[in-house]
């Protein structure tokens, strides 16, 4: 009988295949329970720390582990910004304000908020792909959960043409810019130019003049969230525009192409009683009053 030890194994338990291949009885415990680790995306203001802080608390007392979600704390724009940045794990997003309106956040509660997020209730939403040619030639791409933003650059109003696929929705617009968003995005900047509220499940886009010159009353359009809008600059050296999807900006677009971009999904969490499609309800209800 051989009782040599074998030399360079390599696995979990080196040391007791070791001593198991000498002869020497072992006995193996299974692993415990792996414990997911929580990620917390915080903005840097003095708020959003203090809030990380006090959660950090909740969760060191509670003994479960919150389920494979990125918790983000800040306003609004840090959200976005954040969503844009980790999409590709997808993985849900559980937002915690402590800007100003968020829209997009939950509520913090020092006492309740870790439990809420095992009770949150998730939605999906895809954003806008925006694809602008510049006047120099080259492409940028950009993705805008809320809006894309078509603005005049310069003292001049903007000379827009507007397409929804072949279909021509308008010839020449003469304005500051137009806006085309989502209905994730309708109670944003889209409701103060005068824009429709979209439910979201309505699979609509709207698009929206800002402080249109010529025709005086070209009033906002909804079309099928399917659609291809394409937006051309034309008078792009006397009247130059920037696209925005959201808070990325290109300059000197002479050409803006959006569609709706079914293969990237968020994931947004929210508390039973604060849902998003609740908060555009009420939006509309506020407009309508």
């Amino acid at each position: 009988e051989n009782n040599s030890c074998p030399r360079g194994e390599i696995g979990r338990h080196k040391g007791l295949k070791i001593l198991a291949a000498c002869g020497v009885p072992v006995r193996v415990w299974p692993r415990a329970p792996h414990m997911k680790k929580i990620q917390i995306i915080s903005d840097l203001n003095r708020r959003s720390l203090k809030i990380k802080s006090q959660l950090l608390r909740q969760i060191k007392q509670n003994k479960t582990s919150i389920p494979n979600t990125i918790i983000v704390i800040g306003g609004d724009g840090f959200m976005l910004q954040t969503l844009k940045k980790n999409y590709r794990l997808k993985k849900p997003f559980y937002g915690i304000n402590s800007g100003n309106y968020g829209f997009l956040m939950n509520k913090f509660n020092k006492e309740k908020t870790y439990k809420k997020i095992f009770q949150a209730k998730k939605i999906t939403i895809s954003p806008l792909n925006m694809t602008v040619k510049t006047k120099t030639g080259s492409t940028k791409n950009g993705i805008a959960i809320n809006e894309v933003s078509i603005l005049r650059q310069s003292r001049q109003a903007a000379s827009l043409k507007i397409n929804q696929g072949k279909k021509q929705i308008i010839k020449e617009l003469i304005s500051d810019g137009v806006l085309v968003s989502t209905p994730a995005g309708s109670t944003a900047y889209n409701l103060s130019v005068h824009g429709p509220i979209l439910s979201l499940n309505s699979k609509q886009l709207s698009i929206a003049p800002i402080s249109a010159f010529r025709p005086r009353r070209w009033k906002p359009r909804i079309v099928n969230d399917k659609s291809q809008i394409t937006i051309k600059n034309l008078n792009p050296v006397k009247r130059p525009i920037s696209a925005v999807a959201d808070n990325y900006e290109v300059r000197n677009a002479k050409q803006i192409t959006i569609k709706k971009n079914k293969k990237i999904q968020f994931i947004l969490m929210y508390d039973k009683n604060r849902s998003l499609q609740k908060k555009i309800s009420i939006e509309k209800l506020r407009k309508e009053l």
